[in-house]
């Protein structure tokens, strides 16, 4: 392995799993999670999981890497966008976890290691939630997951996260600040516009229960699908039409799962009343 490749990713010792347990206690009382097609997933073949990213990014993930390192012995290394990484606590606690910056260089290493790999091609744009993209897919023209599944021959496992998305109801988004006199104005500062990507990292100020912001207690649901086979893609990483194939292909697993737990959820009666109160806002 390249000497560079290697200096770009620290020694990792996994947590246990007590203290994974401890730590997640509260959100695991708190948002009751419920879990289908665990198996779809195999601890003995590393594979990469595709998610959807939810509102500020923070609710849910740390729930799939409880629940995989509980049922399966899988700990899950996630490769997240640099900009959680500075964030005071929040940073060091993902990279205590095994989260480490999403690059080319770092995705190469962990396969290298078949470890087993979380993505949220979304990144910070589908964190900083606009009003009204609940569930939504924000990806871009973003292929590189799709590349580095197919040069190192991962199979994909589409993974679909409902419910942290209506924990919160976004009042003001990043199209109210660049719409704003001091949006516009900020925006036209080099660094500035760097720095929030062209207004893609403004985050969304939103509510939870009333007006503050401690979320509302939905019922998470996650859906692991039928993992991908990227085989039939070999040899092809660098050919973007096979890469937009394999994306699509992705995104409609993603898409398909969100929908079927939308239905659970819908039919589901195992939901306290004091949950119900507090959650009683139309779902889309």
């Amino acid at each position: 392995m390249n000497a560079s490749i290697k200096a770009t990713m620290p020694l990792f010792h996994p947590p246990s799993l007590d203290s994974v347990k401890r730590a997640n206690a509260p959100a695991r009382k708190y948002f009751s999670p419920q879990f289908f097609g665990l198996e779809n997933v195999d601890p003995l073949q590393p594979a990469l999981y595709v998610c959807n990213h939810t509102i500020y990014g923070f609710l849910d993930g740390p729930l799939i890497f409880e629940k995989l390192f509980e049922e399966k012995g899988i700990v899950l290394r996630a490769l997240g966008d640099h900009a959680h990484f500075k964030i005071p606590l929040w940073g060091n606690m993902l990279k205590r976890s095994g989260a480490v910056p999403g690059t080319p260089e770092n995705c190469t290493q962990l396969m290298q290691n078949h470890e087993h790999i979380l993505v949220y091609p979304g990144g910070g744009r589908e964190v900083a939630k606009r009003k009204g993209e609940e569930h939504k897919l924000t990806w871009k023209t973003r292929t590189g997951f799709a590349r580095m599944a197919i040069e190192h021959q991962y199979p994909i496992i589409p993974v679909a996260a409902l419910g942290a998305d209506d924990a919160y109801d976004v009042v003001w988004d990043a199209y109210d600040f660049m719409g704003s006199k001091l949006g516009k104005w900020l925006l036209k500062n080099k660094k500035v516009n760097e720095t929030l990507r062209g207004g893609d990292m403004v985050m969304p100020v939103a509510k939870g229960i009333g007006p503050t912001l401690i979320p509302k207690p939905e019922k998470f649901y996650f859906s692991f699908g039928e993992p991908i086979d990227t085989h039939k893609y070999l040899n092809q990483e660098r050919d973007k039409e096979m890469q937009w194939q394999l994306r699509k292909e992705v995104m409609d697993s993603i898409e398909k799962q969100l929908h079927e737990l939308k239905c659970i959820r819908a039919a589901d009666r195992d939901v306290s009343a004091l949950r119900r109160f507090f959650t009683n806002s139309e779902k889309k």
